[in-house]
């Protein structure tokens, strides 16, 4: 059988001009519909809605939703609101329920639902035409139908489906006059005006190239799938293959964080889906070694236990892989790829699936396996940057189920306009919880009251700040001045990681363009004591400077403070801000405590767990207890806590363990095990070579010994240490008891 022809961002422009010539052959005996399935495929879901009971169900709700529209007038608004308002939000509708009207018609040849997306598709062909930037466009790159161009992309990729759907229902002049009146004044807004925005590297090219590739393939217009795919100018600088290039590293990780991996994943496959449906010979869907199922798998992995995608970066809270995006990919992928137990995981709490073949694939597989496993989570590292090349994140993972640990450890390239000045950051969730959190974007999505439902300003004075996360910031100043430009041109460096060990998974990554003259390094280590199973983090912050420099550590936890070791003053009667700048603006200093002992302990109680967060500094630290909310007139912020430690050197090595112990039940109202089994921490060695640690756990001894300059795993150390000698190879040695219970192999 022969071999799909794949593309490959090396090959001379001979080839792909060969490429357009086939594909303009293709289109001109196009059939239709091939954009979210062909008519067997629509024709498979007709068949089997009596036995599949979720397909069914998937069906009827569509059904219902659009049959109550049939024969009403349906307004198709002049745009004049900002998102949340009526106009967006009835725009929105439309293109939706255009959408799946063309798809009950695909399935039930009924002519109501083809007359229906018709005459929505001939409102728009008057009225696109006479729409000049949208009168509250706030940004460089205003929309028509919406106040900005993203949705208007969003707007083109569901509507050319619908298209596609009765294409054979309407008439030739029907076609050319909803082309030219309703489709060619966006893509040459898109294209033409708006070409620098079209030929971005990020989630709102991938709308935009989807939506004028599906449009594209939907009125048989040549020129518009080959600058959907190569972009504008049709020179592979850009364009939908560009943007599988740039935007995944070759594991799959989505540059810009799950969040937006999310948003993108629709256009990646429905548009792939549809090249597929037209354009087999490309074998998009293996391109790059599957770099969309790996995307796929990898934004799933990237989840609490509940589903909700983890929040670095411009996130919001409250996306879990139940979303509609996830459940069109997820749909698509189990066809194209094979269904995997994780897909039926998620497919079952999904609970809809998409009215295509594909989403009877789905519906039929969970309808003959009555028990469908557990999402299964495991540790992994991700690289980041199309080669890989540009840091990465660590999700170091223990448990199962609700007693699954996860610590994600950050440090990946910037993430375009949607990343955040965090390198070394970490997020802690543990039993479903977020403990250490990240707080991600301050928005109030399409809620027209908080600035048309856009990124509130605090999203930059505070959510992308470096004192938002859990990371070191020196001199109460951002990474990288908080300039995106600056942080784009670095990134991290990954010194280490193993993630194979039954008891020990370990990460670690240095920084040294953070801040000028500033090199901090950062190991985590995630462990699961034998015996007990008790969990500890260990996390090694060493900076080095030859110039003195505020040190602020913070710990952005969840839950209530139940003790410390130190004693702290309060600021009842009056209330001030932590600082002047770069999100310290925005945070309410509510205690202080100075000059405390190197050796801190602060313990919180979240939901029916206790954390205690033990450090160990090199000199006394002052320490802040502080809550957001200042500086902050219209409540935009979450009121969210930090325990922050303070120090001032040249060179300093934090040691801080975060152990997970106990429970409490409010029925019982019984609290076991609430105070920490930590003792103590001693530092036996720090210097340029090799950290050694000792951490007293009621009399028994947990010991690190880390290099800090050689990293390779198969290199022996030897170490004398106060009369014991230890031996081992690797980066790492960790011992418990007197015992090895892991160093590298």
């Amino acid at each position: 059988m022969k071999e799909p022809f794949l593309f490959d961002i090396n090959m001379r422009r001979s080839v792909l001009l060969l490429l357009f010539s086939m594909g303009v052959k293709l289109l001109c005996a196009q059939q239709h519909p091939v954009v979210f399935g062909k008519s067997a495929d629509f024709n498979c879901v007709a068949a089997h809605l009596k036995n599949d009971v979720l397909l069914r169900n998937s069906y009827t709700k569509i059904k219902e939703e659009v049959d109550a529209t049939i024969g009403k007038n349906i307004d198709v608004p002049f745009p004049k609101d900002p998102a949340g308002g009526y106009t967006h939000d009835q725009h929105k509708y439309l293109y939706n329920l255009m959408f799946n009207a063309g798809c009950l018609y695909q399935i039930t040849q009924d002519k109501k639902y083809a007359e229906l997306v018709k005459q929505l598709l001939l409102k728009y062909t008057l009225l696109n035409p006479t729409l000049k930037n949208h009168p509250q466009s706030t940004g460089n790159y205003p929309g028509r139908l919406f106040w900005q161009s993203l949705n208007d992309a969003n707007w083109l990729v569901y509507a050319g489906t619908a298209f596609d759907c009765i294409h054979d229902y309407l008439t030739p002049s029907e076609r050319k006059m909803i082309a030219n009146g309703a489709f060619k004044p966006l893509v040459d807004y898109f294209t033409r005006d708006l070409n620098k925005w079209f030929d971005l590297i990020h989630n709102h090219a991938v709308w935009a190239a989807a939506g004028v590739g599906i449009v594209g393939l939907a009125t048989d217009n040549v020129d518009y799938v080959q600058m959907a795919l190569y972009g504008s100018k049709k020179d592979s600088t850009a364009g939908f293959i560009a943007q599988l290039n740039g935007l995944f590293s070759p594991d799959g990780f989505y540059h810009e964080g799950p969040y937006y991996t999310r948003y993108a994943i629709l256009p990646f496959y429905l548009f792939a889906q549809a090249l597929e449906n037209s354009r087999p010979q490309l074998g998009i869907f293996k391109y790059r070694n599957s770099v969309l199922k790996k995307a796929l798998d990898v934004a799933l992995q990237q989840t609490n236990t509940d589903g909700i995608f983890f929040s670095y970066n411009d996130a919001l809270k409250d996306k879990s892989y139940v979303s509609n995006e996830v459940v069109v990919a997820l749909d698509i992928a189990a066809y194209q790829y094979g269904i995997s137990d994780n897909y039926l995981a998620v497919a079952k709490l999904q609970n809809k699936v998409i009215l295509n073949k594909s989403g009877w694939l789905v519906a039929n597989q969970l309808n003959r396996n009555k028990s469908v496993p557990l999402f299964n989570y495991h540790a992994a590292d991700y690289t980041d940057g199309p080669n890989g090349e540009q840091g990465g994140l660590s999700v170091l993972r223990f448990g199962k189920s609700n007693n699954l640990t996860s610590l994600v450890f950050k440090y990946t390239g910037h993430g375009l306009s949607h990343g955040h000045f965090d390198k070394l950051g970490i997020q802690l969730f543990d039993k479903g919880n977020e403990i250490l959190q990240d707080y991600g974007a301050v928005r109030y999505i399409n809620i027209e009251q908080k600035w048309g439902g856009r990124y509130l300003k605090e999203t930059n004075s505070y959510a992308q700040q470096t004192i938002a996360h859990n990371t070191l910031t020196v001199d109460e100043a951002s990474h990288y001045e908080g300039s995106e430009k600056l942080s784009e041109a670095h990134h991290s460096i990954k010194l280490f990681s193993d993630i194979s060990g039954p008891y020990v998974q370990a990460s670690a990554a240095l920084d040294s363009q953070a801040y000028p003259g500033v090199v901090m390094q950062r190991s985590e280590y995630l462990l699961v004591l034998p015996e007990t199973g008790k969990k500890i983090i260990l996390d090694l912050f060493k900076v080095k400077s030859e110039k003195e420099h505020q040190y602020d550590l913070p710990f952005n936890y969840v839950g209530t403070l139940m003790q410390t070791n130190f004693k702290y003053h309060t600021f009842n009667d009056q209330l001030t801000t932590l600082g002047l700048k770069n999100g310290y603006q925005h945070l309410w200093k509510l205690a202080q405590a100075d000059s405390v002992s190197p050796f801190t302990q602060f313990t919180f109680l979240n939901k029916s767990t206790f954390y205690t967060i033990s450090s160990l500094n090199d000199v006394s630290p002052m320490v802040f207890l502080t809550q957001t909310g200042a500086n902050d007139p219209d409540f935009n912020l979450r009121k969210e806590s930090s325990y922050i430690l303070r120090t001032r050197a040249k060179n300093q090595t934090a040691i801080n363990c975060i152990e997970i112990h106990g429970s409490f039940s409010p029925v019982t109202e019984i609290a076991s095990h609430s105070y920490p089994d930590l003792k103590s921490i001693s530092k036996k060695i720090d210097n340029d070579a090799y950290t050694a640690v000792a951490i007293d756990l009621n009399g028994k001894m947990l010991e690190l010994i880390q290099c800090n300059s050689d990293f390779r795993r198969d290199q022996m150390h030897e170490l004398q240490i106060e009369g014991h000698s230890y031996k081992w190879k690797g980066p790492f040695l960790i011992s418990y008891n007197q015992k090895s219970i892991h160093s590298s192999k």
